[in-house]
């Protein structure tokens, strides 16, 4: 009866509208069906290639780096596996990151900081691998591996880390290798270097890191999804392993060079030294030790900020390779200058007698002999051996310092060295034109003076100094110092050969520098270097005390102390008339202030460790602290 009431009027249903609504649909789905059509049967095996290269890439397979032995063989660096923890930045969200972090750092022990510092240090993209930690032990390696989807973006590799059988003993002359930075993968990235490298940082690991890196090779690598690998499909090109490098360093007298010095720095309180033992005939160095130093160990398992932080701040520069990276006043050791000048510019002749004085006076300023008293009448053999100070001024006078300046540069002052280790520094010779040119000044004659005996403005390293008494000792060829004799193939050949490097022969008569050498034997006969005549054996060399700093409220001022010395060919009973010496040895004290000269007694032990003297020849004694010289 209601449906009867109901006078709405009933909605007209338009057939043209339903037709062209599914007209529309017939035309979709044919389409979409036609494309499908396209893309499976048609297209298929094109977009099913294009899909296995998108989840296929190349990556790089690394070289094994190449070994490092002592002249003997012995092994001073070598590869061991060990577990490394990587992370790509772009697998986590920002709002993962800090979890991932705080995890991690739990599971590493390291501090949440350092990891994120390392991350936003990272030198490549987002999706590049960083390096966070090396050297991690097995179970936490497994638990970060096991750790899954909780460690978006962690991953745990196998790498090899370099071990250095010695640590200490060796740091300044092998270095290490660590992450490359930045700034080196901005050039390097061209030849074939990864984001999460590693690189020759310092020693011979950095100046010989192309040798000792060799060529990787490549793999073609499936990834899932989330980037990670989960199969190698086939090498590609095979690595090619780096070479290998024998050096000149003896193991052994690199461990004495070691402990005489620590013996000195320990009983007079020294807090910087260097040691360097070289051959005169071939430039090979046999033992460089500069302390204090560091365990390039450290570095190679990944180095804590907190640690690296403590070797940066240490004033006595721990990092630095004192022997070469420094330069010092050389004092009296500089005579060896003077002296050559003035018999190779025939000022002097070895009968010439000069009087020495208490001082010399120009102006109105005096310049005092070290023992303020002079030595009276003296040759070239008195006057070195004594090392006297008014001696060598008058000298010094007699040249003039473009003169010095000159006869410097030929024993390779003020130049460097060459020696195959990085960051070496020049040093400085003055003469007119360099101050001049730096300090827009004339050298006045209290400098000439000054210079004579290896003050003023005169810089050395130590390798520049004993490398100048090596040119003494061998007859006036001054060589370029090595490190590494050897470079030795994957395959055990040589690839380069050791071969000694002229840098210039001496422009001087052989009498002159055999006139030398007996003045510097003469130091020792004079016992001007105490007991060192006593020992059974032959040596040859000068001391030297350098002062600088600030004066004392005696008015007094710090000195280094130096020792070079040198034996000939057959120690016992040679002579030095000849230029057959095989080993010369230096030894720097930094700040020393002793009663007698402490680099003495430091190569006085060290020879007698080297050739097994029984008789203990040390003065401690004269190992005082005090400030008894002037200048000497």
């Amino acid at each position: 009866m209601t449906a009867f009431l109901d006078e709405r009027p009933k909605p007209v249903r338009s057939l043209s509208r339903f037709l062209t609504f599914a007209l529309i649909v017939v035309i979709g789905v044919s389409g979409l069906a036609a494309r499908l059509f396209y893309l499976q049967i048609v297209d298929g095996g094109r977009l099913a290639t294009l899909a296995v290269h998108n989840r296929t890439v190349l990556e790089a397979i690394r070289s094994p780096r190449g070994l490092i032995y002592d002249r003997y063989g012995r092994p001073l660096v070598t590869n061991v596996p060990t577990f490394v923890v990587k992370l790509r930045p772009s697998d986590m969200t920002v709002e993962q990151r800090p979890v991932v972090v705080d995890r991690l750092a739990a599971l590493l022990g390291m501090p949440a900081a350092d990891i994120n510092a390392t991350i936003d240090g990272n030198p490549g993209s987002t999706f590049d691998l960083v390096r966070i930690a090396s050297d991690v032990d097995v179970p936490t390696a497994r638990l970060i591996s096991e750790a899954g989807d909780d460690l978006p973006g962690v991953e745990v590799d196998v790498e090899a880390r370099r071990e250095y059988a010695d640590g200490p003993l060796m740091s300044q002359i092998l270095g290490y290798s660590g992450p490359v930075s930045g700034g080196q993968l901005a050039t390097l990235k061209a030849l074939g270097y990864l984001p999460d490298d590693l690189i020759g940082k310092a020693g011979v690991e950095e100046v010989y890191e192309t040798q000792l890196r060799g060529t990787y090779g490549s793999e073609s690598v499936e990834q899932d999804a989330s980037g990670r690998r989960t199969q190698v499909l086939q090498t590609v090109t095979p690595p090619k392993p780096g070479d290998s490098l024998t050096l000149t360093i003896d193991t052994t007298d690199q461990q004495q060079a070691q402990k005489a010095l620590i013996w000195a720095m320990k009983t007079v309180g020294l807090k910087r030294g260097v040691v360097i033992a070289m051959n005169p005939q071939t430039g090979e160095i046999l033992a460089m030790v500069s302390l204090p130093t560091y365990d390039n160990n450290q570095f190679a398992k990944g180095i804590s900020n907190a640690d690296y932080a403590k070797l940066l701040n240490n004033p006595d520069k721990p990092l630095l390779n004192h022997a070469i990276q420094e330069h010092f006043p050389p004092g009296s050791t500089y005579k060896l200058v003077t002296g050559t000048g003035v018999l190779a510019d025939k000022k002097i002749t070895d009968k010439t007698k000069i009087q020495t004085h208490p001082y010399l006076t120009l102006g109105s300023t005096r310049f005092y002999d070290w023992n303020h008293m002079g030595f009276g009448s003296c040759t070239i053999y008195c006057g070195f051996g004594h090392s006297s100070d008014t001696f060598f001024f008058q000298m010094a006078g007699k040249l003039g310092i473009d003169r010095l300046g000159y006869w410097a540069k030929q024993y390779g002052f003020g130049q460097l060295t060459g020696v195959d280790l990085p960051n070496e520094v020049p040093g400085i010779v003055p003469t007119n034109q360099w101050k001049q040119g730096t300090l827009g000044d004339q050298i006045f004659p209290g400098e000439v003076y000054q210079a004579g005996i290896g003050q003023g403005y005169d810089v050395v390293t130590p390798l520049q100094l004993i490398n100048a008494y090596a040119t003494l000792a061998n007859g006036g060829t001054v060589y370029q110092p090595q490190v590494v004799h050897d470079i030795v193939g994957p395959d055990g050949t040589v690839v380069r050969p050791f071969a000694p490097k002229v840098l210039h022969k001496m422009a001087v008569a052989p009498n002159v520098l055999r006139i030398m050498r007996n003045a510097a034997r003469n130091v020792v006969l004079l016992r001007h270097t105490y007991n060192l005549v006593d020992m059974p054996i032959k040596i040859a060399g000068k001391s030297g005390t350098a002062e600088f700093g600030t004066r004392d409220s005696k008015g007094r001022l710090p000195f280094h102390s130096w020792f070079v010395g040198f034996v000939p060919k057959d120690p016992k009973h040679g002579s030095f008339n000849n230029a057959d010496s095989q080993l010369v040895v230096l030894a720097f004290a930094y700040d020393s202030r002793t009663k007698g000269n402490v680099g003495t007694e430091i190569v006085k032990y060290f020879f007698q460790l080297h050739f097994g003297i029984k008789h203990d020849y040390r003065l401690p004694n004269l190992l005082h602290r005090g400030n008894f010289y002037q200048s000497n």
